[in-house]
């Protein structure tokens, strides 16, 4: 068996077992919640053509989460936080600067506000208090819409057209996986890591095409990503709802 298809063999003997294990609670039906997380915002382009921890900048978020079925819960969130990126990061294969980043010298920074909503599935009902498991994995996709305003510059006096500023109105993909651990009835911890794929190629300003001069300083087959990772805390509100044979007879209840 190939690697490929084991995964897909594990990945839906999890989404299986998670069901079966669902089946027995549907208690996660009738919970939603409000939250605020803190974390770092990174951006990937031509400034950054891989993920790179050391630009993390610091990013929050709130939400609100609703559950529509045992597995699968709703969210809407709001985020903002800071972008950033240097070509002197951008390392070859020898430890020093790569040789365009080296030539370009340009450096990125500005801001990022984005609203999404996004599709999450729950391998275990942790809200369930009598089950032993308080927790669960999660896997999670959406939509996004962002706002960026961001400046680049360079220090090649040679490019002046890469200095430039501006904002960027788009939409993104979000899609990731976290954890939520419930720390009680009504408190749970969240740790979250999501990717967004963004449909354009200006977040940095620099698209790949030449922008006043000959040369051309980016690639114009790739466009930007930016991520979000995080820790969040949220609170639960729980909906007991009334049995139908109370609700067409609610003398029953007296």
């Amino acid at each position: 068996m190939t690697k490929a298809n084991l995964f897909k063999t594990l990945l839906v003997c999890s989404v299986q077992a998670g069901s079966v294990f669902f089946a027995q609670s549907a208690s996660a039906q009738y919970t939603s919640e409000v939250g605020l997380g803190l974390g770092g915002l990174v951006y990937k382009g031509e400034l950054s053509p891989s993920y790179q921890f050391k630009n993390n900048r610091p990013a929050v978020t709130a939400f609100y989460r609703r559950d529509i079925s045992a597995p699968v819960t709703l969210r809407g969130a709001f985020t903002a936080g800071l972008l950033r990126a240097d070509d002197g990061n951008v390392k070859g294969v020898n430890g020093a600067v790569a040789p365009l980043p080296s030539y370009r010298q340009a450096n990125m920074k500005g801001s990022l506000y984005e609203v999404s909503a996004v599709m999450e599935y729950n391998f275990f009902d942790y809200h369930y208090r009598k089950a032993k498991i308080h927790f669960t994995p999660y896997v999670f996709v959406g939509v996004a819409g962002f706002l960026s305003s961001t400046t680049t510059a360079t220090d090649n006096a040679a490019l002046p057209a890469l200095n430039q500023k501006g904002t960027l109105l788009g939409l993104a993909v979000p899609a990731g996986f976290g954890f939520k651990y419930a720390l009680s009835n009504r408190w749970n911890l969240g740790l979250e890591a999501g990717a967004r794929k963004v449909f354009s190629d200006q977040i940095d300003h620099i698209d790949g095409k030449t922008q006043g001069q000959t040369d051309v300083v980016g690639n114009p087959h790739d466009q930007d990503w930016y991520f979000f990772n995080g820790v969040s805390i949220s609170y639960t509100f729980y909906k007991i709802n009334c049995p139908p044979q109370y609700k067409s007879n609610p003398r029953l209840l007296q």
